[in-house]
């Protein structure tokens, strides 16, 4: 049995470290609350453009823009998210999980990687995968100028011919209990065919010329809405985990606790002894 000293070192060891899981989740609750807004904020602008270029699209030529042009599938561009830090329970390894059998279906050698986020960059580089661009440190700096950075270099390596299909990997928040790991096509575009109603309307510019300025925008909307579903999903999930911890500290102290009190009694039981024994001998 571990002396008193050492089990009341190991107590004040997890009850400091108690204090520093319960600083992080604070500090995780309090960027949910602003990242969780952004999201929500965002969403509606997202969804409102999606539809109006879908009710646009049965009138427009869809060979004549590139953006909308499907390919024989020969090499896949992946972009994956996930975040700069760990201390997020399974966030990271879900996300690099999804993306590495995606991957491993199509095959290596015909995959190009966008890398958003140090772990996903530094599980795909060890491994020798072609990646072909990388963003870390932004995150806490976050604003949409970081989307239309990664969104150019996306549409220029599909417009370039260098890869027939773009998916993007990353976390869907759904509550701060749960995210969801998703993959879905970013490129060529895909839409859902809406309903034409029938209401006169005048379109100036052309329809063509609409849906050739809203798609680009569309584009990096759709990665600025990834980005905030991915940041708010890693602050939840890292509040969980370090709520988690912090309970599991609480119990280990308790376990702690109970230790040392059987080994304070031990001791104390075996001075007894000692001295009851010492003064039969002298009697």
């Amino acid at each position: 049995m571990a002396n008193l000293k050492e089990i009341r070192d190991r107590i004040k060891s997890v009850k400091s470290i108690q204090q520093v899981t319960k600083a992080m989740k604070m500090v995780a609750a309090a960027k949910l609350r602003r990242a969780q807004q952004n999201m929500e904020q965002s969403r509606p602008y997202t969804e409102n453009l999606e539809n109006m270029i879908s009710s646009l699209l049965p009138d427009v030529d869809r060979s004549m823009l590139a953006l909308l042009d499907k390919r024989p599938v020969k090499r896949i561009a992946y972009l994956i998210i996930s975040s700069d830090r760990g201390l997020a329970g399974s966030f990271n390894s879900n996300v690099i999980k999804k993306a590495q059998t995606e991957i491993d279906e199509f095959g290596k050698d015909n995959v190009d990687v966008f890398c958003i986020g140090k772990k996903v960059r530094d599980h795909f580089k060890k491994r020798e995968y072609n990646i072909i661009e990388e963003h870390i440190g932004f995150w806490n700096e976050l604003d949409f100028s970081h989307a239309i950075k990664i969104g150019s270099g996306v549409i220029s390596k599909f417009l370039s011919g260098d890869v027939d299909e773009i998916k993007i990997v990353g976390n869907l928040f759904k509550n701060i209990a749960v995210q969801k790991t998703i993959c879905k096509t970013l490129l060529p575009l895909t839409f859902d065919t809406v309903e034409s109603v029938n209401i006169d309307r005048i379109f100036e510019p052309s329809k063509i010329e609409l849906v050739e300025a809203l798609i680009p925008r569309h584009l990096n909307v759709q990665v600025w809405q990834a980005l905030l579903e991915s940041y708010a999903s890693e602050m939840a999930a890292r509040m969980v985990s370090m709520e988690n911890a912090t309970t599991n500290a609480d119990d280990m102290i308790k376990s702690l606790k109970l230790k040392f009190n059987k080994a304070r009694q031990a001791a104390i039981t075996k001075e007894i002894l000692e001295i009851v024994s010492g003064a039969e001998a002298l009697a």
